[in-house]
């Protein structure tokens, strides 16, 4: 790592009850807002599920002094619904963004709509100019529907192509992925940052689902340790706290330029974590 100190952001997730978002915007942000983060991304339901709910905490957020990123992804709106969200972001003080090309809600067949994220970041570009810093997603292990590994680093390139500034990757426990990953795309001519993305392990049951559906490895030997602990919960938090804390270590030591924690908005485990690594 170089003497400079690495990115820190933390992502939500938009929780479905008043409750949810009141202890989200009400105790959980001022509590991870110590930790000193870049910003904070608020994420985005398949096909623009919770476009409301992501607004209102991502604008009510920045109005309280706090540096917020909406993800943001087609699906199944069209553009005009996009350029009045970038408008109303742009009017509330945001100025950056996570373009995805998002989930496709069920049932939507053949769509006219722009799908993929550098579409997207050609649109907000043609619309906004350089008012956003555009983040974009990575996948060290490779995205599940790509066609192959090479032609993955190449939708990347695309998209910075496109206008991103940088990209944040999907979680990953394997750090070797990731960096033969970044050599990669410097290989095919990618220069800006690509940050690590790490999930804090916490509900094994929900992370293993989650990996599943999203083609990120849990190792082995991890999955192994884990189901040995059976239900004694607080020795599979300690334990995940331990291997994630030094995950991250080797990530920062061996120059990832910084570290982007979901969070499942949570404020303990990642707290934890950045504790654990002086940061």
């Amino acid at each position: 790592m170089t003497g400079s100190k690495p990115r820190i952001s933390f992502e939500y997730f938009p929780p479905k009850t008043p409750e949810g978002r009141e202890k989200l915007m009400a105790s959980t942000t001022p509590a991870l807002s110590e930790l000193g983060p870049e910003f904070f991304s608020v994420t985005y339901g398949a096909g623009g599920t919770t476009r409301e709910t992501t607004q209102h905490i991502v604008t009510t957020l920045t109005g309280q002094g706090y540096n917020v990123a909406p993800h943001m992804s087609f699906g199944g709106d069209d553009e005009n619904t996009i350029r009045d969200l970038i408008q109303a972001y742009r009017d509330a003080g945001v100025n950056r963004m996570v373009a995805l090309r998002g989930d496709m809600p069920s049932g939507m067949g053949a769509s006219t709509q722009l799908v993929y994220a550098n579409e997207l970041v050609e649109f907000v570009r043609k619309e906004s100019g350089d008012h956003f810093h555009i983040e974009v997603a990575a996948y060290p292990e490779i995205h599940p529907e790509a066609p192959g590994y090479a032609e993955d680093i190449q939708y990347l390139k695309g998209k910075f192509d496109a206008g991103a500034n940088s990209a944040i990757t999907q979680y990953f426990y394997n750090v070797e992925a990731y960096f033969y990953f970044l050599d990669q795309c410097a290989a095919a001519g990618i220069n800006q940052p690509i940050y690590a993305g790490i999930m804090p392990i916490t509900n094994y049951q929900n992370l293993a689902r989650f990996s599943r559906n999203c083609g990120a490895e849990i190792p082995r030997w991890i999955c192994q340790r884990i189901e040995g602990y059976g239900k004694d919960v607080e020795s599979v938090r300690k334990f995940g706290e331990e291997v994630v804390t030094q995950l991250c270590q080797t990530l920062l030591e061996s120059g990832a330029p910084g570290i982007h924690f979901y969070t499942m908005n949570q404020v303990e485990p990642t707290r934890a974590i950045y504790n654990n690594l002086g940061l």
